[in-house]
């Protein structure tokens, strides 16, 4: 996954907007049935290749909404199937055997504390 967006999402739009690969997708299609946007693990790149830093973070105008999370690779699978996602879901993919590119500069304690990506 890399990144994600937690319910205090206040829904405006603005990382949709800037996501390059699109995966991020609105309250009305998140998977999960929860009312705020969901980031595909499967799709999100971290930006890598696109920006400096994920650009859905920098847009967010609500400070500590968007998070790291664990990178969407082989080691990571059985954390994305695990009920880590909201109230104890699994996370939605639409292809579970993606290897997605990461930002190594980022601890696995970052992302497990699900820091923030923005200062």
């Amino acid at each position: 996954m890399a990144v994600f967006i937690n319910d205090t999402c206040i829904n405006c739009g603005a990382c949709i907007d800037e996501c390059p690969v699109e995966a991020i997708v609105d309250e009305d299609d998140n998977p999960t049935g929860e009312e705020l946007y969901y980031v595909y693990p499967d799709k999100c790149v971290e930006c890598v290749g696109h920006h400096d830093e994920p650009a859905c973070a920098t847009a967010c105008p609500t400070e500590g909404c968007i998070t790291w999370d664990m990178p969407f690779t082989a080691e990571n699978k059985d954390f994305f199937a695990a009920g880590n996602y909201v109230d104890g879901k699994n996370y939605v993919m639409e292809d579970a055997d993606a290897e997605m590119p990461f930002r190594e500069d980022i601890s696995m304690e970052a992302r497990t504390a699900r820091e923030n990506i923005v200062d």
